[in-house]
């Protein structure tokens, strides 16, 4: 089942999310095979403020737990997380 994954950082938190860079990217690379669409969402001025994943997984527990895993979720950069099933209309400009 398809779960969208959006979260906002908190203010003024980029030190903290370059910091925690690393150790996310390893976590997202443990769970790459269950990605539909995984990356940052960017500010006015085309730095890092959040993130939008798309996620292919068991059911809501699953996205909640691997959201909840993420280092970033750990190292408190989130100001929100919003999980909410997500359906695909389009997928690289064709209907599905």
């Amino acid at each position: 089942m398809l779960f969208a994954i959006s979260c906002t950082d908190k203010p003024a938190s980029l030190a903290l999310r370059m910091e925690t860079r690393p150790a996310h990217v390893e976590y997202l690379k443990q769970h790459a095979a269950s990605f539909v669409l995984v990356g940052p969402v960017l500010d006015a001025e085309g730095k890092p403020c959040g993130s939008l994943l798309v996620v292919d997984v068991a059911d809501r527990a699953a996205a909640e737990a691997f959201a909840a895993g993420d280092p970033y979720a750990k190292a408190g950069l989130f100001e929100s997380a919003v999980i909410r099933p997500f359906r695909t209309v389009f997928k690289d400009g064709v209907a599905v």
